[in-house]
């Protein structure tokens, strides 16, 4: 999932600050720009799995464009963060979902000729979270 993060121009004393808006009280800084960025995705995954812990899912992340015009973030750069929110959704757990042969075939051919997809429970998965995000963001 991408995750946008506004960085605060740093100066000779002070460092390149970052900031999830998507993302409550996640936040984080580096020496330069380049810093910036790989510390943020430190940082995310870090919050993700203290929310993890505690039994909470990742917050949706929302449309770059929801946040580059709030007056909070003027003149700060944009940026997006990619990270895998599999290892933050919990233990993964077995259900019986019923679907029409001709759509499941449609499922196991698109992931045998796609490998991101790595099993027809893989790509249900991606599905349902995609639904899930779109929904959110409406």
């Amino acid at each position: 999932m991408l995750y946008p993060i506004a960085i605060e121009k740093g100066t000779e004393t002070e460092a390149f600050g970052v900031v999830f808006p998507d993302v409550q009280g996640c936040y984080s800084a580096g020496d330069s720009f380049e810093q910036a960025l790989l510390n943020a995705k430190d940082a995310l995954e870090t919050h993700l799995e203290l929310l993890a812990e505690d039994g909470i899912l990742p917050p949706q992340s929302s449309n770059i464009n929801a946040h580059v015009n709030n007056p909070e973030f003027s003149g700060w750069v944009w940026a997006l963060v990619d990270i895998d929110l599999e290892p933050y959704l919990g233990k993964a757990g077995k259900i019986n979902v019923t679907l029409p042969n001709l759509l499941t075939k449609q499922i196991d051919d698109l992931v045998k000729a796609h490998p991101q997809y790595k099993s027809r429970s893989n790509f249900l998965q991606l599905a349902a979270q995609h639904e899930i995000q779109g929904i959110s963001a409406r």
